[in-house]
């Protein structure tokens, strides 16, 4: 069952697992606040044992693109469309949040994004292979955040 991410009152509500649950829920919100003010989108989530076809497209580029595929278990999910954008997240327990953006009518702008909640480590799978660069959030703490460009068609 769907739920909406809300960035007024923080929840841990679907994250408990995670030993980065408080963190791991501002970056859900912080991302809910960003699709609200950016594009007046309601940001909502699904557990991942709901959304086996949003956890398959993801690890589908994740795996062709890179050769990434996470330890971490996935908890959450969203997809959705704004504009010409096709948006994909999965929240990881351990604090991971991945992002597909795959613009519809512009190869160039199509990406994959990792965000890491304040106080986890950068996983294994990613280390030395992306650098991260550093962003504050009143939300979320220290956001660390990559990408790379998606090269092929999904």
């Amino acid at each position: 069952m769907s739920a909406l991410v809300d960035f007024v009152n923080v929840s841990t509500v679907g994250l408990e697992t995670s030993p980065v649950a408080e963190a791991l829920a501002g970056l859900r919100a912080n991302e809910a606040r960003y699709f609200m003010n950016k594009y007046k989108h309601e940001f909502m989530v699904t557990p991942a044992s709901e959304s086996q076809d949003t956890l398959e497209y993801v690890n589908r580029i994740l795996h062709e693109e890179r050769g990434l595929e996470f330890a971490s278990k996935p908890l959450e999910t969203s997809r959705f469309q704004v504009e010409n954008i096709k948006f994909a997240y999965v929240f990881y327990e351990s604090g991971l949040s991945v992002n597909v953006m795959y613009t519809i009518d512009d190869p160039k702008k199509r990406a994959v994004g990792f965000k890491l909640s304040d106080g986890m480590e950068v996983p294994a799978e990613l280390e030395g292979k992306f650098k991260f660069a550093k962003m504050k959030s009143k939300l979320a703490g220290t956001i660390r955040g990559s990408f790379f460009v998606i090269k092929g068609e999904y």
